[in-house]
C-alpha cells in the first residue's frame, strides 16, 4: 500500500524537479543505486518494470527504502496494464508511470489515490489524461518532442504539468532548455545511472552526479 498520496507525490516531484529511473535484476545492486541517489538528494525513484521478476526486486527495494531511507518515495515505470499497476501498488508503489495513456490504469490508481503519469505525445492525449485526473503528464519519448513542444503545450494549457523522459541529460544546457520551457520535473535514466557506473560500482560518483543535476535544476529555476 502506498505511503504517500498522489498530491504528496506530485508536490515532491515539483519541489525536487527530477526522478532517477533504472532497472536491475540484482537486489543488492539496486539497493546501492537507490542509496546513492538518496545520498545525492533524490527523494523519488522510478524502478522500471522491464525484466522477469521485476516485482520481486521492487518489493525488496521498497522494504529497504521504508526501513533505511526516510522520505524516499518509490514508484514504478513501464507499467502497461491495470493488473500490473495493482500488483505494484500492493507492493508499496507510490506512483505509477506508463509508456502510453491507459484508462484502465487511471481507474486502478485513482481508486487508491495513487499518482499515475501516462506517456503522452499529443495535445489530445494530454487533455484526456487530465480529464482522467492526471496530475503530471509524462512526455515520451522526450527527445522526439523537445522543449519547443512543451512551450507549445503550455501556451494554450498553462495549467498542464509535464515530465519529459528520454532525451534528458544532467547538463546545464539540456536541463536549462527543459525547465525554461516550463516542465515541472524530468525523468532521467541511463544518462544519470550509466552502465559505466553500474559496471564499476562507483556509487560515490553516482551520488555526485545526482547532486550536481539537482543543483543545476535549482539554479535554473531561480
Amino acid at each position: 500500500m502506498a505511503q504517500y498520496s498522489r498530491l504528496e507525490v506530485a508536490s515532491v516531484m515539483k519541489e525536487t524537479g527530477m526522478i532517477p529511473l533504472f532497472f536491475h535484476t540484482d537486489v543488492e545492486v539496486s539497493k546501492k543505486v537507490l542509496k546513492a541517489c538518496y545520498d545525492g538528494g533524490a527523494r523519488l525513484m522510478e524502478f522500471t518494470s522491464r525484466g522477469d521478476f521485476a516485482h520481486e526486486v521492487f518489493g525488496e527495494l521498497t522494504k529497504y527504502a521504508i526501513k533505511e531511507l526516510p522520505g524516499m518515495i518509490m514508484g514504478v515505470g513501464s507499467v502497461t496494464d491495470a493488473a500490473s499497476a495493482s500488483l505494484y501498488m500492493a507492493l508499496g508503489a507510490n506512483f505509477i508511470v506508463t509508456p502510453v495513456l491507459r484508462e484502465d490504469i487511471a481507474i486502478a490508481c485513482n481508486r487508491r489515490k495513487v499518482l499515475w503519469s501516462p506517456g503522452c505525445g499529443t495535445l489530445n492525449e494530454i487533455a484526456r489524461a487530465e480529464e482522467l485526473g492526471c496530475e503530471i503528464v509524462k512526455l515520451f519519448p522526450g527527445d522526439i518532442y523537445g522543449p519547443q513542444f512543451v512551450k507549445g503545450i503550455k501556451g494554450p494549457q498553462p495549467w498542464t504539468s509535464i515530465m519529459p523522459t528520454g532525451g534528458v541529460s544532467p547538463t546545464v544546457e539540456n536541463l536549462s532548455g527543459w525547465f525554461k520551457a516550463g516542465v515541472t520535473c524530468v525523468g532521467m535514466g541511463s544518462q544519470l545511472i550509466s552502465s559505466e557506473i553500474l559496471k564499476s560500482e562507483n556509487y560515490t560518483k553516482l551520488a555526485a552526479k545526482v547532486k550536481a543535476a539537482l543543483d543545476i535544476i535549482k539554479e535554473v529555476r531561480k
